[in-house]
């Protein structure tokens, strides 16, 4: 079975999507299956690595990207499977060709977002990407999603026939390496501290977490501090940095609230590795990958009641309710003041992190394309 993996759009990912693209494809490599020959489109180490349309300035430059990214999708990617003739295409962003093709397809399309949340992207883009979207699946394919809850959503959105398959992937390998000197550069060692790691997207709720945060000092002796690391939202419409950072200022948390924007793999790994606790207030998830990732480094968790984030963590984190900073800044003290609590969520949410391994990821892929032999 001849399998080509489209890792094209690894040149501008930078959130859930890149991880998936980027652990599928270690996965691949380093579980190889007698009856399975991988072909990749890109290396995906240099293609992530290509900088060429990441943070476009202005409209040409965003407009130059779409462009590239429709002739790869239509007629390069077409090219590549008349010179390989493989017998299925993963598309893992969404997008399959529009053209006839003489092989078998799948195509992961990780959540409902752009039909959820239609406020949070551009208009004309939205439109546009949808009916690429739709485009893809003319022809027979099998759609992966990233959880059941996914699976109900798309079923309802789509209105498909094609059938939807669920794959749980795994978190990013952020490696071994530690950089501890963020720590003294945010002054953030010293004191214990509550941590989310992401994108400022408006979906992932940090005002209100910013505010729950500040209602638990003032209602109780809270001596601690709380880091909101990662990049800005994708878009104008999607970023709550500016909002964020105005916040901390209007409440006077500028010496509690750590902004130290996007950070390395090395720098995530020392915060994970000295949080007090995780905590992920967003209002609709796919899947959560850095929930599990705190949770595979011994942190406790607090999340939404989202139920992608329920399915996953399936009981192994401190549930708050959605879009509540009153009920989140109750699961924080709680957390603050229960030792055992927080240790009881450390076990737990180790145990279920090992549910998501790079083995069990690509072992499902596996047995899914195997099906899919003619």
């Amino acid at each position: 079975m001849k399998v080509l993996l489209d890792l094209q759009y690894l040149n501008v990912a930078t959130t859930g999507i890149k991880t998936y693209m980027m652990e599928l494809a270690k996965a691949a490599i380093q579980n190889p299956h007698p009856e399975i020959e991988w072909i990749f489109s890109h290396d995906p180490d240099e293609q992530a690595k290509d900088n060429t349309h990441k943070s476009p300035k202005n409209k040409f430059q965003r407009l130059n990207y779409h462009l590239d990214y429709f002739r790869w999708k239509e007629f390069q990617l077409p090219d590549m499977i008349k010179k390989h003739k493989p017998d299925l295409l993963i598309c893992p962003d969404f997008v399959s060709p529009a053209a006839k093709l003489p092989c078998k397809r799948m195509t992961v399309i990780h959540d409902a977002f752009f039909w959820e949340m239609p406020q949070n992207y551009p208009k004309w883009w939205r439109t546009y990407f949808l009916g690429l979207v739709r485009k893809g699946l003319k022809e027979p394919t099998e759609i992966v999603t990233t959880t059941e809850f996914s699976k109900k959503a798309l079923i309802k959105h789509l209105k498909t026939e094609h059938p939807i398959s669920v794959i749980y992937q795994t978190p990013k390998s952020l490696g071994t390496d530690r950089d501890s000197s963020i720590l003294e550069r945010y002054n953030i060692g010293s004191k214990a501290f509550f941590l989310h790691l992401g994108t400022f997207d408006k979906r992932k709720n940090l005002p209100i977490l910013v505010n729950a945060f500040k209602e638990a000092k003032e209602k109780e002796k809270f001596d601690f501090k709380l880091v909101l690391a990662g990049g800005e939202g994708q878009s104008i419409q999607m970023n709550d940095f500016p909002i964020v950072e105005n916040l901390v200022k209007e409440l006077g948390l500028q010496d509690e609230v750590v902004l130290p924007g996007f950070v390395s793999d090395a720098e995530a790994n020392a915060l994970y590795e000295n949080a007090y606790a995780y905590v992920f207030p967003s209002e609709n998830e796919g899947f959560g990958i850095p929930v599990l990732e705190a949770m595979a480094a011994g942190v406790p968790v607090i999340h939404s009641d989202q139920p992608a984030l329920v399915e996953v963590s399936k009981g192994a984190g401190l549930i708050a309710k959605t879009g509540s900073v009153t009920d989140l800044r109750e699961k924080m003290i709680l957390l603050a003041k229960d030792e055992n609590l927080r240790n009881d969520l450390k076990k737990r949410g180790l145990e279920r992190a090992n549910d998501f391994g790079p083995g069990k990821f690509i072992k499902a892929f596996q047995e899914l394309i195997l099906s899919a032999r003619p």
